[in-house]
């Protein structure tokens, strides 16, 4: 029997870090994904908004994309313009969107869906604790909510897409929803590819735009890490990664996070990653890609 699609919620800080283009690439080809919608996020969002369309383009999928929040709840913002923006000059991209509109967009479509729909969020999180203030039924509707963010082992510091807004972050981590998943930086380090070979392995049309979004990331170092692409094939292939479950809070100063494993805990944290499944998972599924 065919698996019915998994509806997917994406936001995204798609521009500084090559890794969300990676995502997205991996999402527009993943045939089990029914992207449903894509939020931006931090600094320039309307550019971020752009580089997301430009993949849809070549995918051939009229996904809704709609530019978020550009400054973080409390405090001054620390993500800097999208660097990747350059490369909109090469690309067939969107130009024109409705901007202010993000929450009130991400708010319809899962309440449309009740317990269809899975939030994945790989930047940092205002628009996500933006709705979950406006609507705080929100959580509860979700089929999962999954984040790349966080460092629950090791000697990390703070995650950058928690540090971006910490205040949001704890917000959001105070949410209760079914499944309540991060995949933090203890292990989305261990995926990792040199530049080189990433790109050689950049053949599908998919990928063509994300090798050229990637000069900027690879002209100040040497490879590319899967962060994001990880937290969302766990979507579709959770036995890629094992998780514990447990309790996780924010430092609303710095947005370090601390984890305390329990069993009946509201929260579950990646703590084991098969690196070499993982590569090969994402490489099959982008070049299965019609």
């Amino acid at each position: 029997m065919k698996r019915m699609a998994e509806l997917v919620l994406l936001d995204t800080d798609i521009g500084n870090d090559i890794d969300d283009a990676v995502a997205l690439a991996y999402l527009l080809a993943q045939p089990e994904c029914e992207l449903v919608g894509i939020t931006t996020v931090t600094a320039a969002p309307v550019d971020r908004a752009s580089l997301a369309s430009v993949l849809c383009r070549i995918a051939g999928r009229p996904v809704p994309i709609l530019p978020g929040a550009g400054v973080p709840l409390v405090g001054p913002p620390v993500q800097a313009p999208p660097p990747q923006a350059a490369a909109l000059a090469r690309w067939p991209h969107d130009e024109v969107f409705a901007v202010g509109e993000a929450v009130e967009f991400m708010r319809r479509t899962i309440r449309a869906h009740p317990g269809e729909v899975t939030l994945l969020a790989i930047g940092p999180l205002t628009n996500v604790a933006l709705l979950f203030a406006v609507d705080p039924v929100i959580p509860s509707l979700l089929r999962r909510l999954v984040l790349m963010g966080g460092a629950f082992a090791g000697d990390f510091g703070a995650e950058w897409n928690i540090h971006n807004d910490p205040h949001a972050a704890a917000r959001v981590y105070a949410a209760s929803a079914r499944t309540h998943r991060s995949v933090g930086l203890d292990v989305t380090t261990r995926v990792q590819m040199d530049a080189a070979d990433f790109l050689a392995r950049c053949d599908h049309p998919l990928l063509h735009p994300v090798a050229d979004m990637a000069a900027s990331w690879f002209a100040e170092r040497p490879h590319v890490t899967f962060h994001d692409p990880l937290a969302a094939a766990t979507i579709f292939a959770p036995e890629l990664c094992g998780f514990a479950r447990g309790e996780v809070t924010v430092d609303t100063g710095d947005g370090a996070t601390a984890w305390r494993a329990a069993a009946d805990g509201p929260h579950e944290v990646a703590d084991t990653v098969n690196p070499d499944a993982f590569i090969a998972h994402y490489f099959a599924t982008v070049s299965g890609a019609g």
